[in-house]
């Protein structure tokens, strides 16, 4: 499976609005630019989310966009299925052999698992201080 630019995108979206969530609406405008994205194709992203409950615009001056529910209750699952369709590694999986078929079950299930219990507020929140802070040398 792999996902497209409008499932990154997307999940770019809503991570920026779970960043400020409580603090009002946010513009895409202002997701655009701090992210260095298409304003107008991340206006075309918003418009699914927005019907599928994920999303609420609010209109004015100061109008923008904010989450349809908590960080904590959106998970990428949810985002990933709007904008992308059904999760899964094959197409007609029903007509594979026994063997494969349960291979891409399998599989299927792995990455529904992960994106269901990933929330938004976990991107949001994600801090990388894994090791990544780079090597050190010694003389």
């Amino acid at each position: 499976m792999k996902i497209s630019t409008k499932g990154r995108y997307g999940l770019t979206i809503m991570i920026e609005l779970a960043k400020k969530h409580g603090e009002g609406p946010i513009s895409l405008k202002l997701i655009a630019q701090t992210n260095n994205l298409s304003e107008h194709y991340l206006e075309q992203l918003i418009a699914p989310l927005r019907n599928a409950g994920l999303v609420k615009s609010i209109r004015g001056a100061y109008g923008g966009y904010v989450l349809g529910d908590d960080p904590s209750k959106i998970t990428a699952g949810d985002i990933i299925r709007v904008l992308e369709g059904p999760i899964s590694p094959v197409e007609g999986i029903e007509d594979e052999e026994p063997a494969k078929k349960h291979l891409w079950m399998r599989i299927r299930d792995a990455v529904k698992d992960v994106l269901d219990n990933t929330t938004v507020e976990d991107l949001a929140n994600y801090n990388d201080d894994g090791g990544s802070e780079g090597y050190m040398f010694y003389i």
